[in-house]
């Protein structure tokens, strides 16, 4: 009976104005961002979106694709990558940009290349047994296939471009370009063909660049071998230069030893080897041997030789030394001299460098240097030696085939024997050292001598756009010219282009834009001629690459003696193709432009497309194809650890997706600092799902409290409380922080500065004052129709500001607030009156927060306690002793500040008993309880409740309130 007696008269929620909205709190986005796919898709949104800017006349905008390899489902770095394109394009519509931004495939290569042929394999045919059309046109099949899963996989994660019209550079017509491309450089003389060492993989049987090369950590052979000196002074007669090598199968295709004139050499006798040990070394008591003075020590530990004599300095200029495996065949007897190299230290080994100048650019150069041109050839494609190579013939380097594919052959092995055999070997060991692998198969590489086509890095370009400046010259202007987000990737790239060598473009391979071009058999020079290049390339555009491969070279070389030219079978480097990208999808097509605003790729692409793009634009075009770039880290595990499969440590996209919806890839990587590595595990995505909750809160809220309001409500500036003014002046600097960081993409810089405002200004402080006034006031009043005017232009600027990045759910927001609107995608960020920025209100509201952060502190020690229960029971006096702190309420309701029923402010210290916090002085709090009656619709206890005689359960604001609604249902 005590509790209905305790129960008001009247049951009063249907008089208070809640929030109501069908924007649900549980987003569903796994089945909701699909519905907005086709949503979009119905309205065609990216098309739209380009044609309302035109029609606006909008500044455009260019960001071009760095095409991914159409090679398996996208994983989580592929999600970053178009995620942070995603936000580059939506971004700059949204600030009135006409975007455009197409995206493409790269195509051709090895790793194709390698499915088809396990695909043959498992159907017991090998690829020589295919011929060149089939395996071409199953290349062609395998890569379409994949286009069509990736495409669908990033339109899942909501990126918008121009999927219908997408780039491959197999399509026909990219070829057709890639090759005309290529003939400007045939063209203009800075294609030639050299017979040098390159990186060659044997496993794929194909000259490697540079960017297709990374490193690794290997455990090889090392050994010292002795050269016998041919001539030199007296001491040195009898004498061996000593050698360390890692490579030991390099040794047949030795033809030379280098040394460095600034090192210090001596002859010295062994007088003593280690006693005691296990093995007999190959060192004798009596031996003469020549190294560096400062490496004596580490060679003669190595050799196990306990003393030495030095007996005199050692001139290395003019000697000769003989092979070391003359002596067990005759070709081997030829003079190996000593020349003089800047490469050589004396850091680790010898002093010496045992040079073939066959298997190292290094041991090439030093060797062209000295007069020397022929370049002996060892080891052919397979990777195993020439038959013509005595002692070691058909010996494997690598192995290409069976289990072993990619391990090192029997090669080492054997010449080590060999050398012992011939008493050479001074001592052996290993060592850990980094190796090139190719970045593809993941197998060693090696250095090999074989004809290639190579691009010219520093002959002059005589030409308007060059005027006599070499291709890298060029390059290093442009790269001056370009702006790099972030600004250390100029010196990076620079780094690469000042010291890289000649292009090399050509590959041994079948899947690929051919080298098309014939070259003239007397002279070994390209024939250039313009008919030829324009049938090439109609023919090319016609019927795709297999053009050059299957048709008759009486359909392209015309009136010329076929007899008179070969035909060059090779295909063009894989990064060529990526590189030239820019001339077919940005040139000849409409409302585009060449050069683009923007490359964005991963931080590895400064020696891949953003360095091949820049080459080739600059030796075809005299600059760069971009205005700026930009570049993100690789993504990590939670540990930071590269992520792989073996060590089950990935994250799968659409796995996320299915189960959290791409929204939360998208938060993600949104708050990240791209420009470094990135970690992603289920516990980073638990917190950014965390973030996504209050951020589709705030916006629910916003949603909930803003139903029904229209224009008649809206309140002008001058009429505003000040804590309105205080969250338009902060909307103010939000708008000037988020143009500023989108225009200079720093997507962080958008999405933590909001979530935080959604967090603390607007969630802790906006909704948490004005909550009664929304909920209680008549809707007639100023501050509730104040409060929802300002809550109506946050709104407007949050669906838009945040729409880039999270944009299913702005758009969900936006829709369902004004469902005849055609898409939250299609507006701009609107204008912010200069008039909302307000710094002495947001200095007011740092004081107001600085007190009221004791009095919630006061308060909690209460409820701790026991004493109170939520803060509408209480009543704190305020004492303040700064006059500045008091002047901060002056015309405000404290108690309405700080969420009691009742407060009172008084200047001074207050007493010894107040609470205090030592981080905010000259304020105490003394939390006492509210007195009177608790109000039946609003709660808060005041004396005033019962004054209504109509109402005697409510406060006169809420009598009044009630008695409104009760005359308008009356």
């Amino acid at each position: 009976m005590a509790d209905d007696a305790d129960k008001p008269a009247r049951d009063y929620r249907e008089t208070v104005f809640l929030p109501d909205t069908p924007f649900p709190m549980r987003a569903g986005l796994p089945v909701k961002e699909p519905e907005i796919l086709a949503r979009w898709a119905k309205l065609d949104l990216y098309n739209t979106m380009r044609a309302e800017r035109q029609a606006a006349k909008a500044p455009l905008f260019v960001l071009h694709d760095g095409p991914p390899y159409a090679n398996g489902a996208i994983h989580i770095g592929h999600a970053l990558q178009k995620t942070l394109k995603d936000f580059v394009v939506r971004s700059r519509f949204a600030m009135g940009y006409d975007v455009d931004y197409v995206p493409g495939w790269d195509c051709h290569g090895l790793p194709i290349e390698w499915k088809i042929e396990e695909e043959l394999r498992g159907q017991g045919r090998r690829k020589d047994e295919v011929s060149k059309a089939e395996f071409r046109e199953r290349c062609r099949a395998y890569a379409a296939q994949w286009i069509d899963v990736q495409r669908e996989g990033f339109k899942r994660l909501g990126v918008v471009g121009d999927w219908e019209n997408r780039y491959a550079t197999m399509d026909y017509s990219s070829e057709a370009a890639i090759v005309a491309e290529f003939h400007k450089f045939v063209t203009s003389g800075q294609l030639y063909r050299g017979s040098k060492p390159v990186m060659w993989s044997p496993v794929e049987r194909t000259a490697l660049a540079d960017a297709e090369v990374e490193y690794a950590d290997v455990n090889s052979p090392t050994i010292w071998v002795k050269f016998p000196v041919v001539d030199g002074s007296e001491a040195a007669r009898g004498a061996s230069i000593v050698i360390w090598t890692t490579t030991p199968w390099t040794i047949p295709a030795n033809r030379a030893i280098s040394y460095n004139n600034d090192i210090a050499y001596g002859v010295y006798l062994v007088e003593a080897m280690e006693e005691g040990l296990e093995f007999e070394p190959w060192a004798r008591a009596g031996d003469k041997l020549i190294v560096a003075d400062k490496l004596s020590g580490e060679v003669f530990k190595a050799a196990k030789i306990a003393a030495t004599r030095r007996i005199e300095t050692f001139d290395p200029q003019g000697v000769t030394a003989e092979h070391p495996l003359a002596g067990l065949d005759s070709y081997y007897q030829f003079a190996v001299p000593l020349l003089d190299g800047d490469h050589v230290t004396d850091d680790a080994g010898t002093g010496f460098v045992h040079t073939a100048p066959g298997h190292g650019a290094d041991d090439y150069l030093v060797w062209l240097a000295h007069g020397h041109r022929e370049i002996p050839e060892t080891v052919d494609p397979d990777g195993a030696y020439y038959d013509h190579v005595a002692l070691f013939a058909g010996l494997k380097v690598l192995e290409t085939e069976g289990k072993k594919v990619g391990k090192f052959g029997p090669a080492n092995a054997a010449v080590q024997d060999k050398l012992i055999e011939a008493g050479r070997l001074l001592a052996r060991g290993r060592v850990e050292h980094s190796y090139p692998h190719s970045w593809r198969s993941k197998a060693p590489v090696i250095f090999r001598n074989t004809p290639q086509w190579f691009i010219r890095m520093d002959e002059p370009i005589e030409d308007k756009v060059h005027d006599g400046k070499t291709l890298r010259e060029t390059a290093l202007d442009a790269i001056e010219a370009t702006t790099f987000y972030p600004a250390g990737g100029k010196n990076r790239i620079r780094a690469m282009v000042e010291s890289r060598p000649d292009w090399l473009i050509s590959r041994q391979r079948a899947w690929g834009a051919p080298l098309a071009m014939f070259v003239d058999k007397e002279t070994s020079q390209p024939l250039v001629d313009a008919d030829i290049n324009r049938r090439i390339v109609d023919l090319i555009a016609a019927e795709g690459a297999d053009a050059w491969f299957t048709r008759p070279v009486s359909d392209f070389l015309g009136e010329h003696d076929p007899e008179r030219f070969e035909k060059v079978e090779d295909i063009l480097d894989v990064w060529f193709d990526s590189g030239s990208t820019h001339a077919f999808t940005l040139e000849n097509r409409e409302h585009t432009r060449w050069p683009a605003d923007l490359y964005l790729e991963g931080s590895d692409q400064h020696r891949g497309w953003f360095q091949s793009s820049l080459l080739e634009s600059s030796g075809t075009r005299g600059r760069a194809p971009y205005d700026a770039i930009l570049t993100h880290g690789f993504t990590m595990d939670e540990n930071g650890e590269k992520m792989s499969k073996s060590k089950g440590n990935t994250v799968d996209p659409e796995v996320v997706i299915r189960e959290s919806g791409a929204e939360i890839i998208r938060l993600w990587a949104s708050m990240i600092d791209y420009s470094d590595d990135s970690r992603i595990g289920k516990t980073i995505l638990a917190t950014t799902t965390d973030a996504y909750r209050k951020l589709r809160n705030t916006v629910r809220y916003l949603l909930g409290a803003l139903a029904g309001f229209d224009e008649s409500e809206r309140v002008a500036l001058e009429d505003m409380p000040p804590l309105e003014r205080f969250i338009l002046h902060r909307l103010h600097e939000l708008d000037g922080q988020v143009r500023d960081a989108y225009a200079a993409y720093l997507f962080q810089d958008v999405s933590r500065p909001i979530t935080e405002f959604c967090q603390v200004e607007l969630s802790q402080l906006f909704f948490d004052i004005r909550r009664d006034a929304l909920y209680c006031d008549q809707p007639s009043s100023l501050r509730r129709r104040a409060a929802r005017t300002v809550m109506d232009a946050v709104f407007e600027r949050l669906t838009i500001w945040l729409a880039p990045l999270i944009p299913f759910t702005m758009e969900e927001a936006w829709t369902t607030r004004f469902p005849d609107s055609a898409s939250n995608c299609l507006r701009v960020f609107p204008e912010t009156p200069a008039a909302w920025a307000n710094p002495a209100e947001a200095e007011r509201w740092a004081k107001i927060q600085s007190v009221t952060s004791v009095v919630t502190g006061a308060l909690e020690v209460e409820r701790r306690e026991k004493r109170m229960g939520a803060a509408l029971e209480a009543a704190p006096r305020v004492h303040l002793a700064d006059p500045a702190l008091m002047a901060a309420f002056e015309g405000l309701d404290a108690a309405e500040l700080f969420r009691t029923s009742q407060a009172t402010l008084l200047a001074g210290d207050g007493p010894a008993s107040a609470f205090r916090l030592p981080e905010t002085p000259g304020v105490a709090v003394e939390p006492l309880k509210a007195e009177g009656k608790k109000c039946a619709r609003s709660w808060r206890i005041l004396p005033e409740v019962g004054s209504d005689p109509r109402y005697p359960e409510l406060s006169l604001r809420d009598a009044e309130a009630v008695a409104a609604w009760d005359a308008e249902r009356a």
